[in-house]
């Protein structure tokens, strides 16, 4: 029996019709952000593994995929018992994006508006909704201190959640800063390592977040801090012109957001068809300040686009796709380029003795309509009919 042979676990192939539709979605997520002013920028999947280390990635910097050194680098390291390893993939797009800003700073606008997708890597345990190999789309703005930034990261967030017609989304939010007084009011030393354990309240329960904190720290810090989250709490000043912008955005005390870099508003995008969030993001003032020794205002928001694609319902219009079935190719290549100028995505396929099998594969990798070209016809003259 053949081996099955497979994409490497956590990571998948997209068929064409699959392809289509995700670009499409893709498409209008970016018309949104382009629309507001956003410009696209690249940076490389690898990056120098002490900036993908270097603290602020919080749980994600253990999933890191490492490459190792090469050649005779790789062989010095292996002789002095140094780190083997120097680049790793990314784990998301915000610390490329911060050393792409650091590297570039000097041709780009005070206020830079960024928008970046592409593929993240994290050694994950693969299960449904979550991947070793998965595309982000982010918005940021650098240069930016007031809260008119978050305001239009929401703002445009918001509008991409409805165009795709996602919206029953909600956006949870809160503040490091308000974080940070709770933690002093009840006395918390290490106020980073209790709130990575209180953001594992969704996964791990109250109960769960009661028993590694106890056993992290102590009992009586575990009972300060459940006492806490059990406890209504007013909305901190630092949120009411955010919470203010929709009636989708909501104060939730218990959001922190793993990332050790967010330093202000913090927020995440949650739909009830998703049991896990499907973005999210925060300020991050401090961490452009580590590549260039000063400190440069961000904030930014990432959308999960698998999950986003796993939610969305909407049909994509196939009216300007054409297949033609053909005997003659170079009359074929001639009308495939009149369908083209009259707006059709066409595709030429030479006619077979089942054409009807033809077809149907056409129509499952997402074409719409067929034509079957006679001898001297023109694009006018051909009989257009939809698939299926």
């Amino acid at each position: 029996m053949a081996k099955q042979i497979s994409s490497p676990r956590g990571m998948r192939d997209f068929l064409p019709a699959e392809k289509s539709r995700r670009e499409r979605i893709l498409a209008e997520i970016l018309a949104v952000y382009q629309s507001r002013g956003f410009q696209s920028i690249e940076t490389p999947a690898l990056e120098n593994l002490d900036r993908l280390l270097s603290g602020q990635g919080g749980d994600n910097e253990k999933l890191a995929f490492q490459v190792l050194k090469r050649g005779e680098e790789l062989e010095k390291a292996i002789q002095q018992g140094d780190s083997l390893a120097d680049l790793g993939l990314r784990y998301d797009l915000t610390v490329p994006l911060t050393r792409f800003y650091a590297s570039n700073q000097a041709e780009l606008p005070r206020v830079f508006k960024a928008l970046q997708t592409g593929p993240v890597w994290r050694a994950e345990r693969p299960q449904k909704g979550r991947y070793r190999q998965f595309n982000q789309c982010d918005i940021d703005i650098l240069g930016e201190q007031s809260t008119d930034a978050e305001l239009e990261l929401l703002s445009a967030s918001l509008e991409v959640l409805q165009v795709l017609g996602l919206d029953d989304a909600m956006i949870r939010v809160n503040h490091r800063g308000y974080l940070n007084r709770v933690m002093d009011e009840l006395g918390v030393s290490d106020s980073a390592g209790v709130l990575i354990t209180v953001d594992k309240l969704d996964k791990v329960g109250i109960q769960g977040v009661e028993k590694e904190l106890s056993e992290k720290y102590d009992q009586q810090l575990a009972t300060n801090v459940v006492g806490w989250l059990s406890a209504d709490s007013a909305q901190p000043d630092e949120l009411s012109e955010i919470v203010s912008l929709s009636s989708k955005i909501k104060f939730d005390k218990t959001l922190v957001r793993g990332m050790g870099y967010y330093t202000g508003a913090v927020f995440e995008i949650e739909h009830p068809a998703s049991g896990q969030s499907i973005g999210g993001g925060g300020r991050y003032d401090g961490m452009v300040g580590r590549w260039l020794g000063k400190d440069v205002p961000a904030v930014g928001i990432s959308l999960g686009f698998e999950r986003v694609v796993d939610l969305v319902s909407k049909e994509f219009s196939t009216a300007k796709s054409l297949v033609i079935i053909y005997e003659d190719i170079n009359l074929a290549l001639k009308i495939q380029q009149q369908a083209i100028a009259e707006g059709f995505d066409t595709r030429i396929e030479k006619r077979v003795k089942n054409t009807k099998a033809l077809l149907e594969s056409m129509q499952a990798q997402g074409f719409g309509n067929f034509a079957m070209l006679a001898d001297e016809q023109t694009f006018t003259k051909l009989e257009i009919k939809p698939l299926g």
